[in-house]
């Protein structure tokens, strides 16, 4: 399956990677906050939360995804995406996947070629990550299959046990 060979997984930080754009696990406030959202503002400077201020002052809804530049990053764009806390309802996977739909039309809209996500909605939002891995890597797929202008997209994940969930996924998705 081409577009699972255009997807690529490593563990480690996010904000060190060299791709044209990454995503950012937000709020629906856009405010900053701990985890993968502090990590990215820390490393990416004031200018990413003026941006966002300027540019988004309502903040962003569950399932979308807004852009800024990537201040300090060594990425060029910040995608800001809000996914769902983890309720067990099925309306969670529709509002993850949309949230990684978002940031994917965003790049093809931008002219992106690059991207690193982390797992979204995994965190403080407790989304099961057995669960999320399926959904993201299903999504991303899907999306790739009729948008071949994106060339890589590499999720980077923190931890092991992600990391290990998401390969699972991966190594069927590209035996089929």
């Amino acid at each position: 399956m081409k577009s699972a060979d255009q997807i690529g997984l490593v563990q480690g930080d996010i904000t060190q990677q060299e791709t044209e754009a990454i995503a950012n696990a937000a709020n629906s406030k856009l405010a900053g906050g701990g985890g993968v959202d502090g990590a990215i503002h820390r490393a990416g400077g004031p200018q990413i939360m003026a941006e966002l201020k300027a540019n988004y002052p309502q903040g962003c809804p569950t399932g979308q995804a807004v852009i800024t530049s990537g201040g300090r990053l060594k990425a060029r764009y910040v995608l800001h995406a809000v996914g769902p806390v983890y309720s067990g309802r099925p309306k969670d996977a529709q509002l993850l996947a949309s949230a990684y739909r978002s940031c994917l039309s965003l790049c093809s809209q931008h002219g992106i070629r690059t991207v690193a996500f982390p797992s979204i909605s995994t965190g403080v939002y407790r989304y099961p990550v057995e669960e999320a891995a399926s959904l993201a890597l299903h999504t991303v797929t899907d999306y790739l299959t009729t948008h071949p202008e994106i060339a890589l997209v590499r999720f980077v994940l923190f931890d092991t046990n992600t990391y290990a969930a998401y390969h699972h996924v991966l190594a069927r998705l590209q035996t089929l």
